[in-house]
């Protein structure tokens, strides 16, 4: 007598990750022997900008002056992204637990994001990038909510880039967010699935990461897209974020195209 079949569950992973996946998001392994494709990119990149700091004392600058040259080098991510044709790009730009450090720093890191996202909106439009917030917006003062409400807008109809920004952003907390979202509308228990509370993230529409870049020489996600992340690729380098090069996001690049994703099969 045959042994009987498996039952397998119907909304087991990975997917709710390969429904998102473009057909060249992932260098998967066709389990023939078959080396992936050298040409490969990830259709979501997403990076934790780790190091602002450091390179500001190694320099004998001021903290601020660290943040300054790392909210500069976003506008040279933004075009090397585009010219490398990858269509979702996500920032870690501050993270809910950054609330603890000096009260200075704070003030002066949201007056560069506020000074930034005004100057840049008009040239983010021209070049067809949409920009998308990734946290709790309501948290933030009026005046830096007001620029990231305006750029939203003036975005959206962006289709080359989606950029977004994890700012007042944890990854716990966008999950709790999920479970309340889902609480008020009263889903029954048995409609709860890995839909559903995608649905309620706040990357809901947009693909999962293909690859985390961290700069700064730190070997962890840091409560940064941790639900999303469950099958992405991890690459991490020395530099500090202000030095963040051509060659170390080529590099990056590289070896994402040279890995064999298997997706746990």
């Amino acid at each position: 007598m045959p042994p009987a079949r498996l039952a397998r569950p119907t909304d087991a992973p990975p997917v709710a990750h390969a429904a998102l996946a473009g057909p060249d998001a992932a260098t998967e392994d066709a389990g023939d022997g078959t080396p992936p494709s050298p040409d490969a990119r990830p259709v979501h990149l997403a990076i934790i900008m780790d190091g602002n700091r450091r390179w500001a004392r190694q320099r004998g600058k001021g903290e601020i002056e660290g943040h300054a040259a790392g909210v500069e080098r976003i506008r040279w991510l933004v075009e090397h992204t585009l010219r490398r044709g990858i269509p979702y790009l996500s920032i870690y730009a501050f993270s809910r637990e950054n609330w603890a450090r000096p009260e200075e720093e704070v003030v002066g890191l949201f007056r560069l994001l506020e000074q930034a996202i005004r100057a840049e909106t008009p040239e983010l439009v021209r070049q067809g990038v949409r920009v998308r917030l990734l946290g709790r917006l309501d948290e933030l003062p009026a005046d830096l909510r007001d620029s990231i409400v305006e750029a939203l807008a003036a975005t959206d109809g962006g289709t080359r880039l989606t950029l977004a920004v994890a700012f007042n952003y944890a990854g716990r907390t966008e999950l709790v967010d999920a479970v309340r979202s889902i609480a008020a509308a009263g889903l029954p228990a048995a409609e709860i699935d890995e839909a559903a509370i995608g649905a309620r993230l706040y990357t809901a529409g947009m693909p999962d990461p293909d690859l985390v870049i961290r700069t700064g020489g730190e070997q962890r996600l840091s409560n940064f897209l941790i639900w999303q992340s469950a099958y992405a690729e991890f690459w991490s380098c020395d530099v500090l974020w202000p030095d963040f090069a051509e060659a170390d996001y080529d590099a990056a690049l590289a070896a994402f195209s040279g890995r064999s994703r298997r997706f746990g099969t």
